[in-house]
């Protein structure tokens, strides 16, 4: 009736209280007492490994914890950013419960064609001032399309909250559209530094560490929490749903959308990438580098 790893000692019960109490003779009530006696309980697996450290892990953690405190003592924005995991707009589920009299009716299944569109939230988190802002795209999940959101909110809202500000601090993870491999990320970034006069340091978290990154739990945790249970059936009522976020600690949530169509597979030539004014740093080099502009 129990099952379980030699190895580890771990043990664990296949059989349902209804089928236990039919083996044992006993009330499903009876077994379900004896289970919780001997430390059992209903649950579920817990994602935690990320597999072997990165070598350079803890090095990389104190260079980025220095490289934010550096900048936040002169009075330059610090910035942490990701894409937020992207939803489809329309009457589809939502996980979580929403007190509501009775349940949302909605699709039994997740069909894209059943979509009105599907939305990627890249989201901005300013820690200095407990602020955060979510571009919501409708095409793909790009470096343009993150690099576009960084510089529409430091436009928008940045040079407002730092006006003697000329350098900015990135902080991103490892891979996707803001990952430290793709090209197109570091040519979109010197465009904005050469437009903006702003030179800019990104650091990234080491490999299987996103989850440290502040944006996670202090921005898209609140969002995630806000709506849960409600479907997203519009593009409007996902931004509403955002932009009400609040937590006791004072976070302020602002939202903004595009459509504009980013296409894939965009190729920086070897030529145009020579160009970039990079400076890659002694510490994790890959992970740590500043682009400053081209031009006086």
């Amino acid at each position: 009736m129990t099952g379980g790893d030699p190895a580890t000692g771990r043990r664990f019960v296949r059989l349902s209280l209804r089928e236990l109490g039919r083996r044992l003779h006993h009330a499903p009530g009876t077994i379900r007492r004896l289970l919780n006696k001997s430390d059992f309980a209903l649950r579920v697996n817990v994602k935690r490994f990320t597999g072997p450290p990165h070598p350079d892990r803890d090095k990389q953690f104190r260079y980025l914890r220095r490289q934010r405190k550096n900048h936040q003592r002169t009075g330059d924005a610090v910035l942490s950013v990701d894409t937020k995991k992207k939803e489809l707009i329309g009457e589809f589920k939502n996980s979580g419960r929403t007190w509501r009299r009775a349940p949302r009716e909605v699709n039994a299944h997740d069909f894209k064609q059943d979509a009105l569109c599907r939305a990627a939230p890249y989201g901005i988190y300013d820690p200095t001032h407990n602020r955060g802002h979510v571009h919501v795209g409708t095409s793909t999940d790009t470096p343009q399309f993150a690099v576009d959101a960084i510089r529409r909110w430091w436009r928008h809202t940045g040079r407002r909250l730092y006006p003697k500000a000329r350098r900015l601090l990135i902080e991103a993870d490892a891979g996707g559209s803001n990952g430290y491999r793709p090209r197109l990320w570091k040519y979109a970034l010197q465009r904005w530094a050469d437009e903006d006069h702003l030179t800019i340091t990104v650091a990234h978290y080491p490999t299987g560490a996103s989850k440290w990154n502040s944006i996670e739990h202090r921005l898209f945790g609140p969002i995630s929490l806000n709506w849960a249970g409600e479907p997203l059936d519009s593009l409007e009522k996902m931004l509403g749903l955002i932009r009400g976020t609040h937590t006791t600690t004072g976070l302020k949530v602002t939202a903004s959308s595009t459509r504009k169509s980013y296409p894939l597979k965009v190729k920086v030539s070897n030529y145009e990438f020579a160009q970039i004014n990079i400076r890659h740093h002694t510490t994790c080099p890959s992970w740590n580098y500043t682009i400053s502009p081209r031009v006086p």
